[in-house]
């Protein structure tokens, strides 16, 4: 009998983890709507091809999505009599961006499949990876088969999402909580290679910090002053549209832009992993194609939960 029980544990558990590993699959779409991964892919392109920055921001939308409540499409809902958006939390009030680029992509790939068969969700996935790739970077099979939630949480996004002045201590956690770990949290920083930061972001780094290279600092400082000039960009590498190593070369030389990039190689454990990205971008692709799929596995709506949304900005 023990035996039995020992057998139907060990069934259980494996079925368990079965349903885990077979509910996102890259293979999703494939007979549903073949068309809707190049359909994404084209649109993505596009966008990125007519501003350069918008790779960044379709990156940083799957992210911000992720970190709050899991990979479920909550970033993109509008505030309703029920809850308040998460655009309106700290990390994304008048930072987060390319909300139409993703409507675009919702109404075509709806519009080549017919009905709405793809989520939201997985529309941020999708758009992350195609955005990487068109600035130059690595290529990874995207986990499909996320269904869109049913509501949103300013609050948790305030208080979970990483902030631009967090040490290496605070984003550790921060990163731990997500089950992400030091390797993930460097790899995953390096999708600062591509995009720009607001002046309010990094201003008190460029005047006040000591872990700075003065040159870059007095660089930056001609087009962030002290007051006023709060929404001034400045790239958060030398080479923001192209995904390459800059980032990491940048934070060996102490210039980094944000005070959490530096704080990446600031003397602590992640120092020795900042120097080998910085060398080899064979290791850091290969690394951020990882955590990325690792990410985007971060609490996953599937099979009957959720819904697919119609409109990705409000829920069926």
């Amino acid at each position: 009998m023990a035996s039995r029980t020992n057998f139907l544990l060990h069934a259980f558990v494996w079925l368990a983890l079965a349903a885990t590993a077979f509910s996102l699959s890259p293979k999703f779409y494939d007979k549903v709507c073949p068309q809707a991964l190049p359909a994404i892919k084209k649109i993505v392109q596009a966008a990125v091809h007519r501003e350069q920055r918008m790779g960044a921001s379709l990156l940083r939308l799957h992210f911000h999505d992720c970190f709050v409540n899991g990979c479920d499409g909550s970033l993109l809902l509008d505030s309703t009599s029920a809850f308040e958006s998460e655009k309106n939390a700290r990390g994304n009030l008048n930072s987060v961006r390319g909300f139409e680029v993703v409507d675009q992509i919702k109404a075509e790939v709806d519009k080549v499949c017919g009905r709405p068969v793809v989520s939201c969700a997985d529309i941020l996935a999708v758009a992350a990876r195609d955005s990487v790739v068109a600035l130059g970077g690595p290529s990874w099979k995207v986990l499909l088969g996320r269904r869109d939630s049913t509501t949103a949480s300013r609050s948790l996004a305030d208080s979970v999402l990483p902030s631009a002045s967090m040490d290496l201590p605070a984003l550790i956690n921060n990163f731990k909580n997500q089950g992400l770990n030091q390797r993930d949290l460097v790899a995953l920083s390096g999708g600062h290679t591509i995009g720009l930061s607001q002046c309010a972001i990094f201003r008190n780094r460029i005047y006040n910090a000591t872990n700075i290279d003065p040159a870059f600092a007095k660089e930056r400082r001609a087009t962030c002053p002290r007051t006023g000039g709060n929404t001034n960009l400045a790239p958060l590498d030398p080479t923001p549209a192209r995904f390459d190593t800059a980032y990491f070369k940048n934070l060996v030389k102490q210039r980094g832009l944000l005070t959490s990039d530096q704080a990446l190689f600031n003397g602590g454990s992640t120092d020795k992993l900042v120097k080998t990205y910085s060398m080899n971008a064979e290791a850091f692709w290969d690394d951020f194609a990882k955590s990325m799929i690792k990410m985007g596995n971060i609490k996953p709506l599937t099979g009957k939960k959720g819904q697919i949304r119609v409109n990705c900005r409000k829920v069926n």
